[in-house]
Formats: C-alpha cells, structure tokens, sequence
C-alpha cells in the first residue's frame, strides 16, 4: 500500500469510516480520486483524495459546497475534512448523471435541461459569495488564448505573435460587452457533472459536482457550459428553449443576452480547445481529442453572431480546422510534452 493509501486510512477511520467496504470511481481530468464508501449498515459515502502536492486545494470545494447548500441546493454534504492532507468525506449523490439517465430515457431530456436551467436561476437569484476571483476580460482573453498555444501550435508552429494580436482583440471585445461580474459561475456545469435527483423538489432535483474552480461572472456562463456541452450534442431545439427559459424567468434583455451567450460561447470553446489538446499532450489523456470536432462546431456557430464577425475572420485564418491529420498528431504526439 502507498503512503496515500495509509493517510486516507487513517482519515477515514478518524470520521467513523475505518470499516467502510471501498470501490473506485471514475475520475476527472485533475488529480483528484474518488472512492465510494459502504459502511456495514449500509451508508454510502464517497472519499475525495485531492493530493496537495500535485497542487490541488480541498478548501474551495468546501467553501463552495457549504454556500450551494445553504441556499438549498444539493451540492454534497461535507461529512468530514482534513484539508492538510487534501480528503474530504462526502454525501454520495448516487449515479444518476444527467448524461446517463438521457442515454437510458432520453423522454426526460427536455426536463432535465429545464431543471439544470431553473438551478441557475436559483442560484443567480442570491448574492454570490465574497472573495470569489472575477472572471474578467484579461482572464477569459488569457483562457481563450490557449487554443493558439496547445491547439492551432501542434500544425502551425509557433504562434506567439497571432495570439498576442487575437489576445488584444478578443480582450477588447469582452471588455465592452462583458462588463460585470455579478454571479457565481461554476465553470464545469454540464451533463457529467450534474446529477438527477427526482426524490427532491426544485432546483434541488439537480445534484452539483465539481465546483471548486468557482468565480465571479457573467450569467450566461454556465449556461453555455450547459447547452453547448462538450461531451455530448445537446439537441438545437433544446439549446434555444433553455435560452429562451432564462430570458423570460430571469428578465435579461434577449438581445443583449444573446450577444453574451454567443460571445462567452466562443471564449469557452476556445479555451476547451487549449485544455483538451493539451491534456493529450501534456497529462497523457488522448480521448480527450475525440471531442475537439464538436467543440470546433460549438465554436463555429457562436462566431455567427454579428459581434463576433471580426473575430471570426481572425480565428479562421489563424486556426486550422480538426482535420483528421491534425486530430491523429495530436494523438501521436500524446504525452510527449515536457513542460507546461
């Protein structure tokens, strides 16, 4: 056995748990682990094994996690913590992931989607908690950036000067158009991280994982995170009523909050595009390719939008399209990177 092995032993049993039956479940793409828990009576449980040495923090998560469920949302339960060594002891939401009770009863989609919606407006309705970093112009212009370092590099080489020229339009843009940071955003909000809870009421009918990179942003975020979702297409018609739900319960201009959808559309994929060509390269994770081609549409229909025109002119020449031979390098070169 490891020595991390050893340690969350010893957490466990210091929470009550030292007799737990323990199975592995699935990760993420960070370094965290889970377990889930089977105490002898029965209890399920679920062990995050965050390791601070390989830079993760259990404390957001919990910050996190306390501000959901005292607004009455189901976020898990912190059950026990040891923050020092990076385990927390949490409620078991169950396995009913969103993408997985569509694929099994895809009648319930539109319901789902509308119940993830309506947690947003839950949450949107509330003040967010303080201290949350914004997720500002030269933020998102920095995370959209990635797609020229980690995606369009891998065919074209070094692209230092077209991202710096992109980097200054894009932050321009963002800054006259996404003014304000005024609710909290969950940045990771889509099917494999939302849990079906049909036994709640309400907004808590939607279990809530991996929130623990919350900031401060604009509404329409986390809406784009749900409906152009990079796992799995959300069905166009789907897409527009969730829009259209937002708009009419939250009282939003359309107009205004279509332009910021589109916008924050773009700014997301192509940071999507950065992470997921660079967690082939770098972490050693090829099948994240495999989702790069939906992405890059995502993308290609926000760039529609009229306020985006410019960009989309710049983008377009500057970063190559999925092709087959690029998707197979990216694959080929899996792991080969060195340095971040």
């Amino acid at each position: 056995m490891t020595q991390r092995h050893d340690l969350s032993t010893g957490f466990l049993a210091a929470a009550g748990w030292g007799e737990a039956l323990r199975a592995p479940l699935a990760g993420d793409a960070s370094n965290r682990r889970y377990e889930r828990l089977q105490a002898a009576d029965g209890a399920p449980a679920v062990l995050m094994d965050a390791p601070p040495e390989k830079g993760e923090d259990v404390r957001p998560f919990v910050a996190i996690a306390e501000y959901l469920t005292g607004l009455g949302l189901s976020a898990p339960r912190i059950l026990a913590a040891d923050p020092e060594h990076g385990f927390l002891l949490l409620e078991d939401l169950g396995d009913d992931l969103f993408a997985r009770v569509v694929l099994d009863r895809p009648a319930l989609e539109t319901e789902l989607y509308c119940a993830a919606t309506d947690v947003l407006l839950a949450l949107h309705s509330h003040r967010p908690p303080p201290a949350l970093a914004p997720y500002d112009a030269p933020v998102m212009a920095d995370m959209a950036a990635l797609a020229y370092r980690w995606y369009g590099a891998q065919e074209t080489g070094s692209m230092a000067a077209l991202s710096q020229t992109f980097h200054a339009a894009f932050q321009a843009l963002l800054a006259e158009h996404i003014p304000d940071q005024t609710v909290l955003i969950q940045r990771d909000y889509h099917a494999e991280n939302l849990l079906w809870l049909p036994a709640r009421s309400g907004p808590a009918r939607v279990g809530l994982l991996d929130f623990q990179d919350a900031m401060l942003g604009h509404p329409a975020y986390d809406l784009v995170s749900l409906l152009q979702d990079a796992r799995r297409d959300v069905p166009p018609a789907v897409e527009q009523e969730m829009i259209a739900r937002y708009i009419a319960k939250s009282g939003h201009d359309a107009a205004q909050f279509q332009a910021a959808y589109a916008l924050l559309g773009a700014q997301r994929n192509l940071r999507i595009l950065g992470v997921f060509a660079r967690l082939s390269l770098l972490a050693g994770k090829p099948h994240y390719v495999d989702f790069i081609p939906r992405v890059w549409d995502y993308l290609m229909r926000d760039l529609e939008h009229p306020l985006l025109l410019d960009i989309r002119a710049q983008l377009l020449a500057d970063l190559p399209a999925p092709s087959e031979t690029l998707l197979t390098e990216l694959k080929a070169k899996c792991a080969t990177v060195q340095t971040p």
